[in-house]
């Protein structure tokens, strides 16, 4: 017997991101030329499901068992995703008032809803892996982002001052460059241990090492979402003057002076580097354990086996 040839990955995610990027930059251009408004939902749906749709493609592309589908995907995807958000915006709309906790409660909601959700646009698959589990959480969290995001680029478009498509456009930009180190990696980190610990069973198993990765990517989703009031807090200890601690006291924010303001930038943007690096740390490490899962014996049987399954569920 010859070893099977290795084919080149495909690239597909990579047309899709271009071509994706060249049309919503048309889209831009001719709205501005012509101030069309008509287009602006176009700017929207382009802009907000771009990165997400791309990151997809490029997860499925770089290995899925035979139970992982295009309509699988696009399943998990679009009903995920808006059963996620929906999910959200009831639990976080009666559960949650302004406090310094609120952002740990958005962590634990968001994550516990994506959980959820993938949990039912998956429940008919009879084999889990957990590589299966990376791409389909990673689906689910795109999905959930990306409607999000098309909600945050319709608020960023009306203003004070009326309708600013520079807003929108700034907002569509900004969350596209961070959208991969967002909903999708966590979501992806959790979905792959929840099908490591289901692996072999009718029923989805919720084990110490699930609720451990549950409130793992939880804490980080809510360092991420205050990382800015985090960043500010450590700029005051640092560089507070008496007349800022004296406002502070009184229930008001002191205008920040320049260095102040650069400290808050520097101090945010490397807190949120840590998180990313963190989260791709141990999506890492989750996806070399899926590679050392070998094909079964028997070519039909599309349940693979994980020789490290026996000794923990991670």
């Amino acid at each position: 017997m010859t070893a099977p040839r290795r084919t080149r990955p495909s690239r597909t995610w990579l047309k899709i991101f271009w071509v994706g990027l060249a049309l919503w930059v048309a889209t831009v251009l001719v709205t501005v030329i012509t101030s069309n408004t008509n287009l602006v939902p176009t700017i929207v749906l382009l802009g907000s499901f771009l990165v997400p749709v791309t990151f997809v493609v490029w997860a499925y592309e770089h290995g899925t068992s035979g139970e992982i589908t295009v309509p699988v995907l696009f399943t998990a995807f679009v009903v995920g995703g808006v059963l996620g958000v929906l999910g959200a915006s009831l639990l976080e709309t009666y559960l949650l008032d302004p406090s310094l906790w609120m952002y740990v409660g958005v962590g634990l909601i968001e994550e516990a809803v994506k959980l959820a959700a993938l949990m039912f646009v998956a429940r008919h698959l009879r084999g889990r892996s957990l590589r299966d589990g990376l791409v389909l959480g990673a689906t689910v969290g795109f999905g959930f982002a990306a409607f999000e995001s098309a909600g945050y680029a319709l608020n960023a478009l009306f203003t004070v001052e009326g309708i600013s498509l520079r807003s929108m456009i700034e907002t569509e930009i900004l969350r596209g460059i961070l959208t991969p180190l967002g909903h999708g990696l966590w979501t992806a980190i959790v979905g792959g241990v929840l099908f490591a610990a289901s692996r072999g069973h009718r029923h989805w198993r919720i084990t110490g090492p699930v609720v451990l990765a549950y409130l793992g990517v939880s804490l980080l989703h809510a360092l991420w979402d205050s990382m800015h009031g985090l960043a500010i807090g450590l700029t005051l200890v640092l560089t507070g003057t008496p007349w800022q601690y004296d406002l502070l006291q009184h229930g008001y924010l002191p205008r920040a002076t320049t260095t102040q303001s650069h400290l808050i930038t520097i101090f945010n943007a490397v807190g949120i580097l840590a998180i990313s690096l963190i989260a791709l740390t141990w999506l890492r490490s989750l996806y070399h354990r899926s590679r050392a899962v070998r094909p079964p014996a028997d070519p039909n049987d599309a349940t693979w086996t994980d020789p490290t399954q026996s000794h923990t569920h991670t």
